[in-house]
C-alpha cells in the first residue's frame, strides 16, 4: 500500500453507537419496571448504569458535544442521584 491509498481510506464506521443506544434504552426501560415497582434502589442503580453507555455518539469529546446532549446527561445523573437519595430514605 502506498501512503496515497491510505489517506483516501475512509474511517471506520463506529458500530458501538447502536448498540450503546440499545443498552442505554434497554437499561432505561429497567429503571422506569422498577420504579412502578416502587424497588428504588434498584431503579437507581439500572439508571446508573445506562450512563456507562453513552446514547450520543461516543468518539466526541464533552468540550464538542452539542448543549442539547451536555443537558440530558446532567439532567440524567441528577436523576440517579435523587433516586440514590430517596432510596436512601426510603429505606431507613
Amino acid at each position: 500500500m502506498t501512503s496515497e491509498s491510505i489517506d483516501k481510506k475512509q474511517p471506520a464506521k463506529n458500530l458501538s453507537t447502536g448498540f450503546n443506544r440499545w443498552a442505554y434504552f434497554a437499561f432505561v426501560l429497567l429503571a422506569v419496571y422498577f420504579l412502578f415497582r416502587n424497588d428504588w434502589m434498584t431503579a437507581a442503580s439500572n439508571l446508573g448504569i445506562a450512563l456507562v453507555f453513552d446514547p450520543f455518539n461516543p468518539t466526541v469529546k464533552w468540550q464538542d458535544r452539542k448543549l442539547y446532549q451536555k443537558a440530558w446527561l446532567f439532567v440524567h445523573v441528577g436523576l440517579v442521584l435523587v433516586l440514590f437519595i430517596v432510596g436512601l430514605i426510603i429505606s431507613n
